[in-house]
C-alpha cells in the first residue's frame, strides 16, 4: 500500500524551527511512509476523542501528525501532514475540520494555550503519550486568581462561527482576558482565525471585520465539514519531493516559500475586469501580494517569447528589490518574460524612442530645478512669488494635466493647491515657468517631471494610432500585417503606487490594452506617500471603483513600534485620499508580533544625540553578535539610522566613524554603498527597506517638519497641512522600517509631530 504525502503550512513552518537532524529524519520518515504507511516502525496510531488524526513516529522523540485526505484513483492514499513536535506535545483533542467560510483544511493546536485559560473555557487536553521524564513534566501552576473581564465580551460564540472562526478555538476566544492569551491561543489558530479575533481585538467592528476578512475568502456555498478530500484540493499544501528535502537540508525552510493568508490569495488569483487596487498599512504585504500576482499572470501567459508583464515602482533600488524577489518566486523562463524597471526608467526608454540623440538631454531632480528657480527670481529681482511654489504648480498642474498654452491655463483646475491665483497672477507664474523652461533648455537639461510628461504625450498617441486602425478594421494582433502596431503590454503591476505621478500613470494607461482583463494592478498605501504627486486615478482613465481590496494585518512591524507609529501618522486634523476620491483610513491596523516597546530620547545638543546613538548602537550590536546559543552572528545590514536630511548623513557617519570605531554605509537611490556594518540615510533613502534595528534621530522641532513650513499655516493653509501630511509619512514610512528595535531622539525641543506620542518630557 502506497501513499502521498503533502504539508500543511504549519508543518512547514515547525521544520523549519527543528534540528538539521530532525529535519533528514522527517524526510527519511516520507520516504518510509509512502513505501508503506503500515510498517511497523511507524507505529501509525489514531488520536482519542474522535480525531480525524494520525500519529507516526519520526524518530524516539518526535512525531507526525497526519490526516487522510482522500484515496486517488489508483488506490494511492492522500495523507496531509498537519504538524510534528515532540511527544509530550501530542494531544488526543487536536483535530482538523473544514472551515465553513473557505472550506479549507484547518489544524487548530491548542496546546500553546495557558492551562487557566483552558479552564476558563472548560478545555482539559491529555497527551497522547505521556512523558515518564520528570524533567519535562510542568510545574504546578500557583491558585488562579479571580479572571478578569473577558477581551471579546462583546461578541458571542454565533458571530464567531459565522465569520468563520474555527469551532475549536470559539470558547477560548471568549474566554480570554488579554493580550497575552490571545497571542497564545492565536500562536496555533488557522490564518482566518488569526485575521478574525485580531481585527476584532483591534477595535475593527464586527461589520468591517466582516466585509474586509470574511467576505473576500467566503464560498458561494458552505461546504461539506465531513468532505475531507474536497477540502485539501482548496488548501495550498506542499508536495514532499526532493525540492522540499533539498529546502529543509538546506535550513532555509522559511525562505524558500512565502505563505499568504486566505484574503490575500483570494486577490491574486482573481480575474478583473479591469484596473484593481490592493491597500494596506506598512507590513501588511502588498508587496507580495503584487509579486505572487506576477507570478499567477506569468503562469497563465501563452507560449511566446516577448515581455507581456511590466512590473514597476517609484526608485531604481526598489525595483532591484523586486527583481530580486521575484527570482525566488517565478521560474526563470517565465521570469525572462516580465520587465521590471523603475517608472522614470520606462519614462526615458518612451523618451529615447521618439527623440534623436542630439536632442536627448540630461535629466535633473525637482530640487535642481528649485535651485534653478529661485536663481531666475533672484535675477529678475522678483520677490511675489516663492521658487519651491512655483515649480510645484509646474509640476503638479501644469506638467500633471499637459497644459499647453496660457489660455488652457487661466482655464485648468486647481485642485488641492491651496493659495488661489487670479487671472493676472496666472499670467505671472506661466511667464515665470516659461523663463524657466527656456533657461533648463539652455543648459541642455530637463526634469524628470518634463520626461514623465513627454513620455505620456507619446504613449497617448501611440495608443490613439492603434485604437484608430482597430476602428478602421485593421487587426494589430496579426504580426505580419504592415505597419503593425500594439499595445506594450498585457498586464502592468505597480508597487508603491502612491509616488507616482500624473504623467506616470497616463503613460501607463496608454501602454495595456483596456480592452483586455487583468490590465493594471495597483499596490500602494497613501499614508506613505513621501512626495506631492496627488492623483485621482478616475480622472486619468484608470477606474478602480469595485475591484479594491485591503489589508490590515502587520507581518513586519511589532505591535509596540506599530501603535506608536499610528499615533505619528493619524492625525484626525489631515486626511488622506485613496488614489481616487474618496479618503483612506488606518482603521483596523494591526499586528500579530510583540518587541520592547520603542524608546524615546530627548537631548541638550546634537553631539550629546550623536554620543546617545552611538551608546544604543553598540548596545544592538552587542545584543545581535552572540545568540542565544553562543553562536557569532554578524550583525552587519541589520542595524540601520535614519535622519532627516544628508547633511545629516554625513555627520553621523563621520561621528561613528571616528568616535565609535563603527563601520557605516551610505544609502543611495540604489542602496547601500560600501559594505560598512550601519546603513545610514535619509528618510527617503527608507522607502520599501525594512531593518532589524532602527535608530531615527534629529527628529527635532523646526527640523521636522522644516522650520519654513510654519510660515504657511497663515499665507497658505492648504499648503501647510500638505507639507505636514507629507513629514507625517516620512516619519511614518521611518518608524515602520523597523521590525523589532525602534530608538527615536531629538535635541532641543522634540517634533510637533509627536505630540500624541508618549515620551519623555525630561531630556537626558
Amino acid at each position: 500500500m502506497t501513499a502521498r504525502l503533502s504539508l500543511y503550512r504549519k508543518a512547514e513552518q515547525e521544520l523549519y524551527k527543528l534540528d538539521r537532524v530532525v529535519k533528514a529524519q522527517f524526510y527519511d520518515f516520507c520516504h518510509i511512509f509512502r513505501q508503506n504507511p503500515e510498517q511497523p516502525g511507524l507505529d501509525l496510531k489514531k488520536l482519542k476523542g474522535g480525531s480525524r488524526i494520525y500519529r507516526a513516529k519520526i524518530n524516539q522523540s518526535y512525531r507526525a501528525l497526519l490526516a487522510p485526505v482522500g484515496v486517488d484513483a489508483d488506490g494511492t492514499q492522500s495523507w496531509l501532514v498537519v504538524a510534528v513536535r515532540h511527544r509530550k506535545d501530542v494531544y488526543d483533542e487536536l483535530q482538523v475540520a473544514v472551515n465553513r467560510v473557505t472550506g479549507e483544511i484547518e489544524f487548530v493546536d491548542l496546546a500553546v494555550v495557558g492551562d487557566s485559560a483552558l479552564r476558563r473555557a472548560g478545555i482539559t487536553l491529555t497527551t497522547a503519550e505521556p512523558d515518564t521524564d520528570p524533567a519535562t513534566k510542568p510545574t504546578p501552576e500557583a491558585p488562579a486568581t479571580p479572571p478578569a473581564r473577558p477581551l471579546l465580551a462583546g461578541y458571542d460564540a454565533d458571530q464567531l462561527r459565522e465569520l468563520g472562526v474555527a469551532d475549536q478555538i470559539v470558547d477560548l476566544a471568549l474566554a480570554v482576558t488579554n493580550d497575552a492569551e490571545l497571542d497564545e491561543l492565536l500562536d496555533g489558530a488557522p490564518p482566518l482565525s488569526k485575521d478574525i479575533l485580531y481585527g476584532l481585538a483591534a477595535g475593527m467592528g464586527i461589520d468591517a471585520v466582516r466585509e474586509e476578512i470574511t467576505a473576500p475568502v467566503q464560498l458561494d456555498q458552505e461546504p461539506d465539514p465531513a468532505d475531507l478530500a474536497a477540502a485539501f484540493a482548496r488548501t495550498k499544501v506542499t508536495t514532499v519531493d526532493k525540492h522540499v528535502q533539498a529546502a529543509i537540508e538546506e535550513g532555509d525552510f522559511r525562505a524558500w516559500r512565502v505563505y499568504l493568508h486566505p484574503a490575500q490569495e483570494k486577490i491574486i488569483g482573481r480575474q478583473y475586469g479591469g484596473p484593481a487596487r490592493v491597500s494596506g498599512g506598512p507590513g501588511t504585504g502588498k508587496t507580495v501580494v503584487a509579486l505572487h500576482r506576477v507570478k499567477h499572470l506569468a503562469e497563465a501567459l501563452p507560449p511566446g517569447t516577448d515581455k507581456p508583464i511590466l512590473v514597476t515602482t517609484f526608485t531604481a533600488n526598489l525595483a532591484n528589490d523586486l527583481r530580486l524577489r521575484l527570482a525566488s518566486l517565478v521560474e526563470p523562463h517565465l521570469l525572462t518574460r516580465v520587465d521590471v524597471t523603475h517608472i522614470d526608467q520606462l519614462a526615458a526608454r518612451a523618451v529615447g524612442e521618439n527623440t534623436t540623440q542630439r536632442t536627448r538631454k540630461r535629466r535633473i531632480s525637482d530640487h535642481a530645478a528649485v535651485t534653478e528657480m529661485r536663481q531666475l527670481l533672484l535675477e529678475l529681482d522678483e520677490h511675489r512669488w516663492d521658487a519651491d511654489f512655483l515649480v510645484e504648480e509646474w509640476e503638479q498642474v501644469i506638467l500633471g494635466q499637459a497644459v499647453q498654452s496660457r489660455s488652457d491655463y487661466f482655464q485648468v483646475r486647481r485642485a488641492g493647491r491651496g493659495r488661489a491665483l487670479s487671472r493676472p497672477e496666472r499670467s505671472q507664474v506661466w511667464k515665470l515657468i516659461e523663463q524657466l523652461t527656456a533657461r533648463l533648455n539652455k543648459l541642455g537639461v530637463e526634469t524628470w517631471g518634463q520626461a514623465a510628461e513627454r513620455a505620456a504625450r507619446y504613449e497617448m498617441e501611440r495608443a490613439a494610432t492603434i485604437e484608430a486602425r482597430r476602428t478602421a478594421g485593421s487587426s494589430t494582433n496579426d504580426s505580419s500585417s504592415s505597419g503593425h502596431l500594439s499595445y506594450r503590454y498585457r498586464h502592468i503591476v505597480v508597487d508603491e503606487a502612491q509616488d507616482l505621478r500624473a504623467a506616470h500613470w497616463k503613460m501607463l494607461r496608454a501602454m495595456a490594452d483596456p480592452n483586455l482583463p487583468d490590465d493594471i494592478f495597483i499596490a500602494g498605501d497613501t499614508h506613505q506617500r513621501i512626495y506631492n504627486h496627488q492623483v485621482s486615478l478616475g480622472a486619468l482613465g484608470i477606474h478602480i471603483r469595485g475591484r479594491s481590496a485591503r489589508l490590515t494585518l502587520s507581518y513586519r512591524t511589532t505591535r509596540e513600534i506599530l501603535v506608536r507609529a499610528l499615533l505619528i501618522a493619524d492625525d484626525k486634523s489631515i486626511s488622506y485620499d485613496d488614489l481616487d476620491d474618496g479618503t483612506d483610513t488606518l482603521a483596523g491596523y494591526r499586528s500579530i508580533l510583540h518587541g520592547p516597546p520603542p524608546a524615546f530620547a530627548g537631548y541638550g545638543t546634537w553631539e550629546d544625540e550623536l554620543a546617545g546613538l552611538a551608546t544604543t548602537l553598540a548596545h544592538w550590536r552587542a545584543e545581535l553578535s552572540t545568540s542565544e546559543n553562543g553562536v557569532s552572528l554578524d550583525p552587519a545590514g541589520h542595524i540601520a539610522v535614519c535622519v532627516t536630511d544628508h547633511e545629516r548623513v554625513s555627520q553621523v557617519m563621520d561621528y561613528l566613524t571616528a568616535k565609535a570605531s563603527m563601520t557605516c554605509a551610505e544609502l543611495t537611490k540604489d542602496g547601500p554603498v560600501g559594505d560598512g556594518a550601519i546603513h545610514v540615510g535619509t528618510m527617503h533613502r527608507f522607502k520599501g527597506l525594512e531593518y532589524q534595528r532602527l535608530a531615527i534621530v534629529g527628529a527635532s522641532e523646526g527640523v521636522l517638519p522644516r522650520a519654513g513650513v510654519e510660515r504657511y499655516r497663515r499665507e497658505d493653509p492648504v499648503r501647510y497641512e500638505r507639507e505636514l501630511r507629507k513629514a507625517r509619512s516620512l516619519l511614518f514610512v521611518a518608524a515602520t522600517r523597523a521590525r523589532d528595535a525602534l530608538a527615536l531622539s531629538w535635541h532641543n525641543a522634540p517634533s510637533p509631530l509627536l505630540a500624541a506620542v508618549p515620551v519623555p518630557s525630561d531630556r537626558d
